[in-house]
């Protein structure tokens, strides 16, 4: 049985240790003789370091190492040329002035390996020099391969200044490669976010963005038919095991939770860090989201939680997905490139092209709904757990009045300065509770009508919710409060049966229960069933 892989980012100790490897190499001959300057997003721990360390390796020229791979045969020359990798992750840049500072270390101890002069005090200078340099003294045009190039400014994504500072420092870094082609064999930069070509690469306006290629979807990650291939050992040993025999298909189940990404709306892969770990561990979990989430990214959802509640159909095209600026963070793109949303249709039509995104997997769903739900709700994990439990019994046995309860309960908890005082902080912790506990819920569900709050699904009942909020003078009278309540109440009410919005589920067979919650902050919450 071969080793598993994990957090292994080194082509030759995989390929001489008797790892497990999803050959990718065509995907690399295909890179060499495609174009010369390439740029491609993927999420973290999907293998973009591993694929650069592929392209490095090519580059050395020893074809035996390949041996047994697509590229082995093919008729690549295996023409060894010098190679610049840099990784931008091991960069600190705590300010634009450190920035600067480490590129230029690196830059001067790499000059000195190679024994040129380091006597420089400006990044993109020392950079520019370095290439022409090993190209004179190797007779060979030199490959620059940059790895997470956008993580100067992620680390500081909330901090305006410091982000676009270290990004002004990155623009003219990186805009030299564009004079030094005649000097470069290939120059490939990989990262997780994709900021606007006029945002970072003005200058370097001959780059081949294969983000989302069809032909180059699967350059990144394991295909599914590699699962059983290249696996089948690995899940034949769990067949034994008592908490993977209640499963019908294990591997069907392993791709519930770990397969679903796709960039193309065609095909899909796994994410290799989830899959991974999960063969090392024999057991379910959330190891890739667990392996780092990023906080400006949950910041960003307790500050605006309505985007929580719709993420699930979104529709983004081209344009925006291309309007991705430090001064314009917006959510669909930034939750697609950090791998938390997936493609699951192209759309064409006359204009430009547009994606249904949604989320991957039950891996992401669960663990970025927990997460939500706890930095919502401000709530101790351990509570948040009992809480999943008493919620799903009162749903499943439709026990509206303990429902009513437990929204209090969860409500009252959180201290009162905490409170998000909008209706979407209400709708997206509730959204956030239902998807933890593995039920079917959709938020802003569209009707001919208009649009549901929530719609939850059972296997044999249908839960239509409407919520409003009033906002309530925290010293305001019970006359006052019960006067909002019965206002929010009524609109509530009345918009489900005008809007006829249990006639989508009419015919499913279903009992349907409607209901209209309304909200004037921490406790103060009310229900009507219709």
């Amino acid at each position: 049985m071969k080793k598993l892989p994990i957090g292994i980012q080194n082509i030759k100790e995989i390929l001489q240790g008797n790892y497990v490897y999803v050959d990718k190499t065509k995907y690399v001959y295909d890179l060499l003789n495609d174009a010369k300057c390439y740029f491609l997003s993927r999420p973290r721990r999907f293998g973009k370091s591993l694929l650069l360390d592929t392209i490095a390796e090519v580059f050395h020229g020893d074809r035996e190492l390949f041996s047994g791979l697509w590229i082995y045969d093919s008729a690549y020359d295996f023409a060894k040329h010098p190679v610049i990798r840099l990784d931008m992750s091991n960069m600190p840049n705590e300010t634009p002035d450190i920035l600067k500072q480490s590129l230029l270390h690196e830059l001067k101890k790499r000059a000195r390996n190679e024994g040129f002069d380091d006597n420089y005090e400006n990044p993109a200078e020392i950079f520019k020099d370095f290439i022409e340099n090993l190209h004179n003294k190797y007779k060979q045009k030199v490959v620059v391969l940059i790895d997470e190039y956008d993580k100067p400014i992620l680390d500081h994504i909330l901090d305006v200044e410091t982000a676009e500072a270290n990004r002004a420092v990155l623009r003219g870094f990186y805009g030299i490669l564009k004079s030094m082609d005649p000097y470069l064999r290939l120059t490939f930069i990989t990262g997780v976010s994709k900021f606007t070509k006029t945002s970072i690469f003005s200058e370097l306006n001959n780059l081949l963005d294969i983000t989302m290629s069809e032909k180059y979807a699967n350059i990144c990650g394991i295909p599914v038919e590699a699962l059983e291939v290249h696996f089948h050992e690995h899940i034949e040993g769990l067949a034994d095991k008592e908490i993977f025999q209640r499963f019908e298909n294990i591997h069907d189940e392993i791709l519930a939770w770990y397969d679903g990404y796709s960039w193309d709306g065609i095909t899909r892969v796994i994410n290799p860090f989830g899959l991974l770990t999960f063969f090392a561990h024999q057991r379910f979990s959330s190891y890739w989201y667990a392996s780092g989430s990023p906080k400006f990214l949950i910041d960003m959802i307790k500050t605006n939680p309505e985007i929580f509640a719709r993420i699930q159909d979104t529709v983004m095209n081209e344009m925006v997905m291309d309007n991705f600026t430090v001064q314009n963070i917006q959510a669909a793109p930034l939750l697609f490139q950090t791998g938390y949303l997936t493609v699951k249709e192209v759309l064409h039509g006359t204009g430009s092209t547009a994606y249904r995104l949604a989320i991957p997997n039950r891996e992401v769903r669960e663990a970025f709904s927990f997460h939500i739900f706890s930095e919502l709700s401000y709530a101790d994990p351990s509570y948040t757990v009992s809480y999943q439990w008493d919620m799903q019994n009162a749903l499943q046995t439709a026990d509206m009045p303990h429902i009513l309860t437990l929204l209090r309960s969860l409500f009252a908890a959180i201290p009162y300065q905490l409170h998000i005082n909008r209706e979407a902080y209400y709708h997206s912790l509730f959204f956030a509770v239902m998807s933890v506990l593995g039920f079917d819920v959709e938020a802003e569900v569209s009707t001919s009508m208009g649009r549901i709050d929530a719609v939850l699904a059972l296997a044999d009942m249908v839960y239509i919710f409407e919520f409003k909020y009033a906002d309530c003078a925290p010293d305001a009278s019970p006359e006052d409060k019960r006067r909002l309540f019965d206002e929010a109440l009524d609109a509530g009410v009345e918009q489900i049966m005008a809007r006829g919005y249990a006639h989508r589920y009419a015919g499913s067979g279903k009992a349907i229960i409607q209901a209209a919650f309304a909200f004037l902050g921490r406790d103060d919450i009310e229900m009507r069933v219709i």
